[in-house]
């Protein structure tokens, strides 16, 4: 086991991330940026690490190559005691302790899946999952695909699917037409994010959109048992009056995303709907520990940069600093609200679950077995829902949505390591 020592600790490397770590380092104090990923700028840069990405986005990855930012990359954050200001990660096979006087969680969020029958067949991935996939250079040229689901990453994903020939059969959203144009027209009050949608939409022009519609179920060919029949043939969508059966290859479907909870809640700071709660200096409930971006609530990385900026001053104590960032980042928060209107999920939903449909993908728990309990305890005692792999991460926001089940307690590791790593040894290789 190796020990680390720093003023600010960061935890999670997307844009609140990066703005947090580079407004301490700015300020003076000696700041460690860690990740699971190999490379800075989260899910959200994942295309912009490049000389191609975005311009913020080269800027604040040039801004951190240049500060005094010390990286932890690959480093999987898996116990915290956060009355001593520890936290250790697995990183290169071993277990690293940071001790530092402030924490700040930018832990950012996962894609939410929702279950329906025929959710676990091979071609059947999340939307934000095969976006990843095919920037890391997954082929999809020609392959015929849908895109389903809820929220403004549906198009983001037809976009890049289409600039690298896919045969792009429809994007449908489960959110209504109205929504949708309220939406748009909420979006006059913020320049850069309409330029950014109309960016969307010219990515994905030609693209088949329908309002109102959602995923009923996908199924394999029909006749007997070959590994053919074991891979995703069609897709059932259904807008609560009418059908359509749908022929492809790949289903990319996805709700909307998440905020990662787990580390939070296991330094006990308080969770509000879902997401960290934090005071106008993005303090949490626990004392010297702070969180930004979308563990916070999800708002995209405008709001990520603001909230980290805040961060970032308020745990170098340098609250005038910090608050130089509140107008603008109260502008994005409207933006957040008004995304969370728009993409609410309907309750119609839950009526594509039957008995058979299986819920927790881990354990292989189905919607008829967790109907025999009555919250997340019970289901887990009784079934070992959310006891495996994944550590709930899939299913658990699944039950909340299905049958009003919150989470309950975390526990360590809040990600699977290595038995050697939770005992403090280093790889015997």
């Amino acid at each position: 086991m190796s020990r680390r020592e720093c003023d600010v600790l960061v935890v999670g490397a997307g844009p609140a991330g990066i703005a947090a770590a580079c407004r301490a380092a700015e300020c003076g104090r000696s700041v460690l940026l860690a990740d699971e990923n190999p490379a800075c700028g989260g899910q959200i840069w994942r295309a912009d690490r490049s000389s191609a990405g975005t311009p913020v986005a080269a800027a604040w990855l040039a801004r951190l190559a240049a500060s005094r930012v010390e990286i932890l990359p690959g480093a999987a954050a898996f116990e915290a005691d956060a009355d001593a200001g520890v936290i250790r990660f697995e990183h290169e096979f071993e277990t690293v302790e940071v001790h530092c006087r402030r924490l700040v969680l930018a832990t950012g969020a996962r894609e939410l899946f929702l279950p329906f029958p025929g959710w676990t067949l091979p071609g059947v991935v999340g939307a934000g999952g095969l976006q990843a996939l095919v920037k890391g250079g997954f082929p999809v040229a020609l392959r015929r695909v849908v895109v389903a689901g809820s929220g403004p990453l549906l198009l983001a994903v037809a976009g890049v699917l289409s600039q690298h020939g896919a045969d792009l059969l429809g994007v449908f959203e489960q959110a209504p037409l109205a929504d949708l144009i309220r939406f748009s027209l909420r979006l006059w009050a913020f320049p850069k994010k309409l330029l950014e949608a109309a960016g969307l939409a010219m990515a994905a022009r030609g693209v088949p959109l329908r309002a109102g519609w959602w995923v009923m179920a996908a199924g394999g060919a029909s006749g007997g048992v070959s590994e053919d029949n074991a891979r995703l043939k069609w897709v059932k969508l259904t807008d609560g009056w009418r059908e359509t059966k749908v022929e492809c290859d790949l289903l990319a479907c996805g709700y909307g995303l998440r905020p990662n909870t787990e580390l939070a809640q296991l330094i006990g700071c308080r969770v509000s709907a879902g997401a960290v709660a934090v005071d106008e200096f993005q303090n949490t409930s626990v004392d010297g520990v702070l969180a930004a971006g979308e563990v916070t609530g999800i708002g995209g990385a405008e709001l990520s940069l603001e909230e980290g900026s805040v961060a970032g001053y308020a745990a170098a104590d340098e609250p005038d600093r910090a608050r130089a960032h509140f107008a603008a980042r109260a502008r994005y928060r409207g933006f957040a609200a008004a995304l969370e209107r728009a993409f609410t999920l309907r309750q119609e939903l839950k009526g594509a679950v039957t008995a058979e449909t299986i819920v927790c993908r881990c354990e292989d728990v189905t919607a008829g077995r967790l109907g025999e309990f009555k919250s997340w305890k019970e289901a887990k005692l009784g079934s070992r829902c959310g006891m495996g792999a994944c550590q709930a991460r899939t299913c658990g926001p699944a039950a909340e949505f299905l049958y009003g089940w919150g989470a309950g307690s975390v526990r360590p590791p809040v990600l699977p390591v290595r038995v050697g790593t939770l005992a403090g040894e280093s790889d015997p290789r």
